[in-house]
């Protein structure tokens, strides 16, 4: 089975889900990945406070920099999480595979948010590992 984490930029979010997913995860036939839907964003890379924040709960954050979403890459992935409430759910309407909606808010320049907002994506991976485990 192979997953996609999906968010607006692939930096933040979707990176996370994608990095805490593949260290808590330990059925090897699951394999997970990420993207983004901003076009602007493809290429850029994850903030240092981040990279910081993660290595010091112990996650390493895919070194790949961000990319687009397209058809090709989400017809090789079994399931699809839409981690960001900035993401609306028509983009995935051409997708017959099952979809996944988190609604995790974005930073949205508010880095005092980040602590919560990893913890949340933690615990939403958490419940989706439970889930594809049982």
């Amino acid at each position: 089975m192979r997953v996609l984490f999906v968010c607006k930029s692939n930096i933040f979010r979707s990176k996370v889900a994608e990095a805490m997913f593949n260290k808590y995860n330990k059925n090897k036939k699951i394999k997970a990945e990420s993207a983004g839907i901003n076009q602007k964003n493809i290429g850029r890379d994850s903030s240092i406070i981040l990279k910081i924040l993660m290595k010091i709960k112990g996650f390493k954050l895919s070194k790949r920099k961000a990319r687009l979403i397209t058809k090709e890459l989400a017809k090789d992935f079994d399931l699809i999480v839409n981690v960001a409430d900035d993401v609306p759910e028509s983009v995935f309407k051409d997708y017959k595979k099952r979809v996944v909606y988190w609604k995790i808010r974005d930073l949205r320049g508010n880095w005092f948010m980040i602590f919560s907002i990893v913890n949340m994506v933690e615990k939403k991976v958490k419940e989706l590992l439970k889930e594809l485990n049982n």
